[in-house]
């Protein structure tokens, strides 16, 4: 009865303080405009060398547009990552917004040319997003070769770095093509992606949809996501059912370790569906690997 009370309370505060003019102006202005935090993480998981450290800097979710995530506030995130100074820049998708709040676009060649001043000694990799097929999907891909982004679909590459070697994967959109009655068809394939590793070297994956961990095995060493927004609302002790994951809340957020694979979630910087963010304040995410912890 005790727990049944505590979450009525939360329930009710939390509906209280966002239907607010203060609470409201929060959700709807201060967090997902304003706000802009770097989480970080410090890890070895399996398979990651302890004498191997590796700083990377993680982008997701950007969804650019007006007035939400204008040119500007793309530039911001340009200016926190470069102030990170990390070895790698990845971004995992969803470039541009398109939901219908969106008052503008940020052109494409515009917001590719902003994150081409991103700069780390191994590069900037990305991904596409379902969003990023389901509504502009060439003219993106036409911006970021434009901008010399390297976008990677179902591809490996061997990276050198500090005299070692390492793999980076970047798997193609669970959700790339819509087709009628809440049904998709990606163009991922995990294990074609995975046939592409031809060492035993070290493995990094990036996948915009957290879902494709479930089949993702224990020679990836980590496996960085996007694409949940962190819920995008989230207040503590209170499920949320609109995380877009088929899992939930176990794929919402974070890291997350089972049966000894690692995954980190970024709560990306954008918005999709509606305007507003509470509880997950738009971030940066770096992931510090190698010397720092021990393997959980």
């Amino acid at each position: 009865m005790t727990l049944i009370t505590r979450r009525s309370l939360v329930a009710a505060a939390g509906a209280g303080f966002l239907a607010s003019l203060s609470g409201g102006a929060y959700a709807g202005y201060i967090e997902p405009t304003v706000l802009l935090g770097v989480t970080t993480y410090d890890l070895t998981p399996p398979g990651w060398p302890a004498d191997f450290p590796l700083d990377i800097a993680v982008v997701t979710d950007v969804h650019a547009c007006e007035p939400y995530v204008p040119l500007a506030r793309v530039a911001r995130v340009v200016e926190t990552v470069n102030a990170l100074q990390p070895d790698l820049i990845v971004h995992l998708g969803d470039h541009e917004a398109s939901h219908r709040f969106v008052q503008k676009r940020v052109p494409s060649t515009e917001w590719a040319a902003a994150l081409a001043d991103l700069s780390a000694p191994l590069g900037l990799y990305t991904i596409l997003g379902n969003h990023d097929w389901w509504h502009n999907e060439i003219e993106i891909r036409s911006a970021l070769d434009g901008a010399r982004i390297r976008v990677m679909e179902n591809e490996a590459e061997l990276i050198e770095h500090r005299g070692r070697r390492f793999w980076l994967a970047g798997l193609g959109d669970q959700l790339a093509h819509w087709i009628g009655r809440g049904g998709f068809r990606g163009v991922d394939d995990l294990p074609g992606t995975m046939a592409k590793v031809t060492t035993d070297d070290p493995l990094l994956l990036l996948i915009h949809e957290p879902d494709a961990f479930v089949n993702v095995s224990q020679r990836v060493s980590l496996t960085l996501a996007g694409h949940t927004h962190g819920g995008q609302i989230h207040i503590p002790g209170l499920p949320n059912p609109f995380i877009p994951s088929a899992y939930g809340d176990r794929f919402r957020y974070g890291h997350i370790v089972e049966d000894g694979r690692h995954m980190i979630v970024s709560g990306g910087i954008g918005m999709s569906t509606v305007p507003v963010r509470f509880g997950v304040p738009p971030e940066i995410v770096r992931v510090r690997l190698g010397g720092r912890s021990a393997a959980v």
